[in-house]
């Protein structure tokens, strides 16, 4: 069958009418699939047509609904018929998910490595760290490599890029608060060796205490992240309900879990950095959690009424 292609052109409004008139198609070409085309078909067929215009670039749209064509569909699933208009929107260069990943968790790595190593050159002048910032770095770095770890071998992406600019802003929320801004704090003279913060922090009960929750937090938060792993086929985007631990009460344990990690960093630092941090990030997870949440129980007439989407029995 043959498809138009087109965009939308702007909405006008008629002068006579209290409601704007209808957009109207610019069409650029037509392309021809077969009956049984998918959209991941059609995406690559206009892609052949227009080489700028590579799969993960296209947003496809149909009627004046505008509902979006989902890869991994059947055009027939929107009775999609020969002759029809298909609307492309050009979302602009993409970068891969992995690769973003990638690029976030690796500027704290290199803040935390440089600033904890190379005090006299942040400082203006060379100290010892005490047993807390020690035990803070380890901990902190380990969480980071962790990440890029789980990026390389755990991973399955449910969209394969986002936009190209959007890594910027991303980015920010890493390299800013958790890179630069915590470990000049934390890793600063302040609490180093010798001073009365770092005597009030080093109690070695308390670290015994907050570097046990951290790691439970840290391994938790990686079997969720397998378990979600494991509900995805490899090259699908496939989605099921997760069950299994941290899934019984949350939707999303793995930020829960991440949560409980970043305040036993607050907790073992007393630091306004940490505490700016864990603030920032908790709010940001949780509005992810919340988004994912209900699009679990729009997409899942079972899905368990009992889930919260990241605090048990809260919210």
């Amino acid at each position: 069958m043959q498809l138009k292609i087109a965009k939308r052109s702007g909405k006008g409004k008629d002068k006579r009418a209290s409601e704007p008139a209808p957009s109207s198609p610019r069409v650029l070409f037509t392309v021809e699939v077969s009956d049984e085309a998918s959209v991941d078909d059609l995406k690559s067929t206009i892609a052949r047509k227009d080489k700028t215009m590579y799969p993960d670039r296209q947003r496809l749209t149909v009627g004046e609904s505008k509902e979006v064509l989902e890869a991994g569909t059947s055009l027939t699933k929107y009775s999609i018929a020969d002759g029809d208009v298909v609307y492309m929107k050009d979302l602009g260069p993409q970068i891969g998910w992995q690769t973003v990943f990638y690029i976030e968790y690796f500027g704290p790595i290199v803040f935390h490595y440089l600033i904890y190593n190379f005090p006299s050159l942040v400082y203006g002048h060379a100290f010892e760290h005490s047993e807390v910032q020690r035990r803070v770095y380890l901990l902190i770095m380990g969480h980071f490599v962790k990440r890029e770890l789980e990026t390389a071998f755990v991973h399955r992406f449910s969209h394969g890029t986002m936009p190209l600019l959007n890594v910027f802003k991303n980015s920010f929320h890493y390299h800013l608060l958790s890179g630069l801004n915590l470990a000049y704090w934390v890793y600063g003279p302040a609490s180093a060796q010798g001073t009365a913060l770092a005597a009030k922090l080093g109690n070695p009960t308390l670290m015994a205490v907050l570097t046990g929750i951290f790691l439970f937090a840290e391994l938790s938060n990686l079997s969720t992240h397998v378990t979600l792993r494991n509900l995805r086929p490899p090259g699908t985007r496939v989605r099921r309900i997760p069950y299994g631990y941290g899934f019984d009460m949350v939707s999303c344990p793995n930020y829960l879990f991440e949560t409980i990690a970043w305040a036993s960093i607050t907790l073992l630092t007393r630091s306004m950095a940490s505490v700016l941090f864990l603030v920032v990030s908790t709010a940001q997870m949780y509005i992810w959690a919340i988004k994912k949440h209900k699009q679990y129980r729009r997409e899942f007439p079972d899905y368990p009424k009992s889930r919260k989407a990241i605090f048990p029995l809260i919210a």
